[in-house]
């Protein structure tokens, strides 16, 4: 069991705010901390590194990383710390950055099996694409067996296809190293994919708590779909009125009322739902995934 009760103070695009966590976390339990940029997501874990000072408490089994007396060095706390920029050392082959963590060839080696980099364990950081190097900085992170392995959106860099194949060798990887994950990410597919509860955080508070389908889900009554979006235009064609939506990587045109139009300006992020929709799902062709 973690046990997490922290407060610091920051300051962020609206003002000051105050970072105020009280989470239990389980052992083994798959974490992903939603929310809006600048919510204190990435705080919380850099917190729990030892990278950044807050006052209160950390617990982890019957160790305490922080309280009022107790500050454990990041290098004692037993973590593994995944990226966004892979954070690799340039001058150093594939397997020389995991060794570098720990002297195990053999776990290295296992690592770079599963993770079908063993053929570039030789390879210096600069002739992998980013997949690859972010494989690398998820084997890396594994190699002192962490009980706490954290990841501030490791996947954002990467294109979908790459993305999904990076998800299952992250869920294979949490559950055979048995490792309690807690994973900053923006993508609901990603999150529901991989985590058993999601902890959303705004403006410092966390305002949602529970598991992916409850907290994600956002139909209500009789509504079939239910989806977010920004405002990129609206046009009137002859007698009707047209927004163009960003959802997700798509962008949709959408019919809307005079009034509806009237209200609405580019930039709105705007909820599109529907009752009445029978809808038709296509199987699409698989894309070959680069490795």
């Amino acid at each position: 069991m973690i046990k997490i009760n922290i407060n610091k103070k920051l300051h962020g695009a609206s003002g000051q705010m105050d970072l105020d966590i009280n989470l239990d976390i389980k052992e083994n339990d798959f974490v992903a901390l939603a929310g809006q940029s600048g919510s204190g997501k990435t705080t919380l874990l850099r917190i729990l590194a030892g990278l950044e000072e807050a006052s209160g408490e950390i617990k982890i089994g019957d160790k305490i990383w922080l309280d009022k007396k107790t500050i454990v060095a990041p290098q004692k706390r037993e973590i593994g710390f995944v990226f966004q920029d892979y954070a690799l050392f340039p001058n150093m082959s594939v397997i020389d950055n995991l060794l570098f963590v720990k002297k195990d060839n053999e776990l290295a080696n296992h690592l770079l099996n599963i993770t079908e980099l063993s053929e570039l364990k030789n390879r210096l950081p600069n002739t992998l694409s980013g997949g690859q190097k972010q494989r690398v900085s998820l084997c890396r992170a594994l190699m002192n067996r962490p009980k706490l392995l954290l990841m501030d959106e490791p996947l954002s860099a990467l294109d979908p296809s790459m993305r999904m194949k990076l998800q299952n060798e992250i869920l294979t990887l949490h559950k055979e190293f048995g490792t309690t994950t807690i994973m900053v990410s923006h993508d609901p597919s990603e999150i529901y994919r991989l985590s058993n509860r999601v902890v959303v955080l705004n403006h410092g508070q966390i305002t949602n708590d529970g598991f992916a389908k409850d907290v994600l889900l956002r139909t209500t009554g009789s509504q079939k779909f239910s989806f977010e979006g920004e405002i990129l235009d609206i046009m009137k064609v002859d007698v009707i009125y047209i927004a163009i939506i960003s959802i997700g990587q798509q962008l949709v045109e959408i019919v809307v009322s005079k009034n509806e139009a009237n209200n609405l300006k580019v930039g709105d992020i705007v909820s599109v739902s529907t009752k009445a929709f029978s809808p038709i799902v296509n199987k699409q062709l698989k894309r070959d995934i680069k490795k």
